[in-house]
């Protein structure tokens, strides 16, 4: 038997702050799943031979050279930016980071938080596509209770750093997919977080995935 068939991939799409990776994290041990955020990325650079560095540096980030371009067009650019090397780099990662979550998704039962996972495995016949989100005033909670970011030293600069990623997490999706990032019609499930304790949204999902796949 085909095992695509028979594996089950959760994908989780969020905003910063409303508790993806938490979800994610306890969904995947409550499945006895593989769970995979930043791991994907050091796996996916291993296995393309390119720098875990650059990576990172990238991650859910909209396209380099596109930023470049806009730079330009509003004569904010300096150098060149039409060598090619940084669009093909930026191509390159995304296909490189596709092409594993492909590979997941044969092998094994697993979570993805982000990454347009959603949309590389919009043709898998047994994904779920989650997404979470918050009131901004939850998600500035949730983020300043982390005391682990030297970035957010207050409410105001975790309001701003809230803002800004998920600005570069809507530009990343909406770019690389047909799709729009947040909007229901895009995902089976969404969930604001401020509303259930992380673990009943988990079995919510369970529950779902358990009705959804019976038999």
């Amino acid at each position: 038997m085909d095992a695509k068939k028979e594996n089950i991939v959760v994908t989780i799409g969020r905003q910063f702050g409303s508790g993806g990776r938490e979800l994610g994290k306890k969904l995947a041990e409550r499945l006895g799943a593989k769970y995979y955020d930043k791991e994907l990325l050091s796996e996916a650079a291993r296995r393309s031979g390119m720098s875990e560095e650059f990576f990172e540096r990238n991650d859910e980030r909209f396209p380099s050279f596109i930023n470049g371009l806009f730079s330009f067009a509003f004569g904010y650019t300096s150098g060149n930016i039409f060598s090619g090397s940084t669009s093909i780099s930026d191509d390159s990662l995304y296909r490189a980071q596709s092409d594993f979550i492909h590979q997941l998704a044969e092998e094994e039962s697993c979570v993805i938080v982000g990454r347009t996972s959603d949309y590389v495995l919009r043709d898998h016949p047994r994904t779920v596509n989650v997404f979470v989100h918050a009131p901004e005033e939850a998600c500035i909670d949730r983020i300043m209770a982390r005391k682990f970011d030297p970035d957010v030293t207050s409410r105001e600069k975790a309001r701003a750093k809230a803002r800004r990623i998920n600005k570069l997490r809507s530009n990343y999706y909406n770019f690389y997919t047909d799709k729009q990032w947040g909007d229901a019609a895009s995902y089976d499930l969404t969930f604001d977080t401020s509303r259930m304790p992380i673990e009943e949204i988990v079995e919510v999902i369970v529950d779902y995935i358990n009705r959804r796949f019976k038999g």
